[in-house]
This record gives C-alpha cells, sequence and structure tokens, in this order.
C-alpha cells in the first residue's frame, strides 16, 4: 500500500469557518508551558467532510514544530439534543482510555472558553492513515481475503474494547451501568419525539414494540455507541491493521449488544435492497466481507454470548439511527445549517421505518411479542 491513500481533509466550508487566529493564540497558551512554540505562523486549516454531527478540522503547522499535525473538534450550529456534542466529556472519556485501549488518539488540549470559538471544543493529535469510507481510496483495492481480514479485525477491536476491565482501571464513572437497555429505548424514543417533523413516520409501532420486548442487559462494558468502519483508521503500508477508533462522542458503560446493534444498524451488504445501498458509507458490501448475521455469530461466539434475542438489538440499532438521522435532518429544516446534504435525510428515516417495521413481523412470528 501507498501513503496516497490516507485520508486527507478538504476545504473549509464557509458555514464552519472559525476564528484561525484565536485558535493559534489560545493553542501557543496551552503548548507553551509545556516548552513547546508554534511562534507567529498560523496553521493551514481544512475540514474533513466525512462526519454528520461533530465538526473535525485538520490543523496543520510547519513540520519543525513538535506537534504540528493535529486535529480540532467542535460541536455544530443550531439545535443540540440534550447530553448531545458535549466536548469536556468527549476529550475527558478519550483521555482516560488512552491508557488501557492504545487506539484512541492523544489528547492536546481542552478549551471552554467560548470567547475563542464560540462553543468548547478540543485539539487532538492526529492519526494518519487510511480511513474506509463508502468506497475505498481511487486506486486502492482489496483481495477477497483482505477484506475479510479486514472485516474481522475491525470487529475484533471492538470486542476488545467490550473486554477492557472498566472496574480495575478506574473507568466506574464513564455511564451509569445496569439498566442501559430501558434507558436507550426510553431516552432515543423521548428525542425522536423531541426532534420529529411533519414529513416523517410517527415511530410509534417501533417504540411499542421496543418497550415490550425489552430484554436484561447482558452485561456492562465499556461501549463505543458510534462503532463503524469509517470510524477506525487503517495503518497505510497494511490495510489489515486498524491503528486508530475515532469519535468517542457517545462512549459511555452499557450492553454491549445495544452496541453491536448499533454498528449493524450502519452495515450495508451486498445482497442488500437498492435503498440501503444508496447510503452505504463504508465498503461493507467488498467480496469477503461478512454479512451482519455471520458478524452476530462470530461476535457472540468471541464475547460468549447468546444471539437468540437478536432482532430486538437489530430493530434498536435501526431505530436510533432513525433518530440520530432526523435530528441532523431536524437542524436543516430548520434553518439551522445549510449543508445540502441533509437536505433529503427524511426519506432515509421512513426507509429506516420500513425495515423496522418488517423485522417486527417476522420476530413475531418467531415469537417475540
Amino acid at each position: 500500500m501507498s501513503e496516497q491513500f490516507i485520508d486527507e481533509a478538504r476545504a473549509l466550508r464557509d458555514s464552519d469557518a472559525f476564528d484561525i487566529q484565536a485558535v493559534h493564540h489560545w493553542l501557543r497558551s496551552q503548548l507553551q508551558p509545556q516548552g513547546h512554540d508554534y511562534g507567529d505562523e498560523l496553521p493551514q486549516v481544512k475540514q474533513f467532510s466525512g462526519g454528520a454531527s461533530n465538526l473535525t478540522y485538520h490543523l496543520k503547522y510547519p513540520d519543525q514544530y513538535a506537534n504540528n499535525d493535529l486535529i480540532l473538534r467542535r460541536p455544530p450550529a443550531g439545535h443540540k439534543a440534550a447530553g448531545a456534542h458535549d466536548m469536556k466529556r468527549e476529550y475527558s472519556v478519550m483521555a482516560r482510555l488512552k491508557p488501557v485501549y492504545p487506539f484512541v488518539p492523544k489528547m492536546i488540549a481542552f478549551c471552554e472558553d467560548n470567547s475563542v470559538l464560540g462553543s468548547d471544543f478540543y485539539v487532538m493529535e492526529r492519526m494518519r492513515g487510511i480511513i474506509p469510507r463508502g468506497n475505498l481510496p481511487r486506486g486502492m483495492s482489496l483481495s477477497k481475503e483482505q477484506a475479510r481480514a479486514l472485516c474481522i479485525s475491525v470487529f475484533d477491536k471492538l470486542i476488545d474494547l467490550h473486554q477492557v476491565d472498566y472496574q480495575a482501571n478506574g473507568l466506574d464513572d464513564l455511564g451509569k451501568g445496569a439498566g442501559y437497555v430501558q434507558r436507550q429505548v426510553e431516552g432515543w424514543s423521548g428525542r425522536f419525539v423531541k426532534s420529529r417533523t411533519w414529513n416523517v413516520p410517527s415511530f410509534n409501532k417501533t417504540m411499542t414494540w421496543l418497550k415490550a420486548n425489552m430484554p436484561a442487559d447482558v452485561k456492562t462494558c465499556i461501549i463505543h455507541n458510534d462503532y463503524r468502519m469509517d470510524n477506525v483508521v487503517l495503518n497505510p503500508e497494511n490495510p489489515g491493521d486498524i491503528i486508530g477508533v475515532l469519535d468517542w462522542e457517545m462512549a459511555t458503560l452499557g450492553d454491549p449488544l445495544m452496541d453491536l446493534g448499533g454498528a449493524l444498524a450502519y452495515w450495508v451488504q451486498a445482497d442488500d435492497d437498492f435503498l440501503m445501498r444508496a447510503i452505504r458509507r463504508q465498503p461493507s458490501h467488498l467480496p469477503g466481507m461478512l454479512t451482519r448475521q455471520e458478524i452476530v455469530e462470530y461476535y457472540c461466539g468471541k464475547m460468549g454470548l447468546d444471539a437468540k434475542l437478536w432482532p430486538f438489538y437489530e430493530v434498536f440499532g435501526l431505530f436510533r439511527l432513525a433518530v440520530i438521522v432526523q435530528q441532523i435532518y431536524y437542524r436543516y429544516h430548520h434553518k439551522q445549517t445549510d449543508n445540502p446534504a441533509f437536505k433529503n435525510f427524511w426519506l432515509f428515516v421512513h426507509y429506516l421505518n420500513w425495515r423496522c417495521n418488517r423485522i417486527i413481523k417476522k420476530a413475531r412470528k418467531a415469537g417475540f411479542k
């Protein structure tokens, strides 16, 4: 492989621009006590286009400086769900996880002075590598064997996270722990009601079914809560080697099967219908990639968990994704963002409602309520 496939930022969108001078002065004030100084030269600033939630920027200083290749994360403008886009918590979670889960980026500094950027934000070291988005970088290809190995490696990293002993490492306060399934069903149902617009379905059938079929937590562990292939960073010299896991905004203590359900809601396989394939944002369709069912069987085998109640976690993952999409669309609908990528998100909400209903119908025939 080659460095030509490394994920690179693009030009700033005007609506997402910020005061580079102010950020530069703040960053200097944070690093000077540590013996680092950028001088007066401002960084080159570009923007990564992958995310639809928090905004991610690349700050590149001249090579002669230490900490010259940085990432800045900040929340979007407009309506924010309660508890969402908590930059301080995201920074703290990653700083505390780094010693026990080495695939977390190294944190540099956190800012809660709104006079600098207008919101909280943080800066971390950049992990230079390949991020497998909707399609592999142009010119890059994987054999069937390589694709399978990459897929297994992706979910092995999730298994590694779920097996971290959070109690032995003093991470008991990352979340509320027991009762996670019930809190999530109730919480995401409430978020959907608050963010619903006139042009999307009610999801009443799905919310009622989830509440009626809630299982007890299978265990409590650290969960990523937004685990996707486009949130991992691959070694450019060996794409089967994962060097980083990104986007820890929603990490907490919770049920590992809920985490897997959320991850597989994004997993588009080669034989999915046209609409599902149209929204694919990771190369999960490549020959050699495991199907959703194969991933569930592989994961549960490694974790020693029973997959008999999987339809519940599958429906929850799809419903949760529908709420996330709707929250993003809410901002566009109410003109709190002008990003054209969000214009037709309401159509995807309809599609996810249809998928939930289809799984529920099949699950009822198999003995669910």
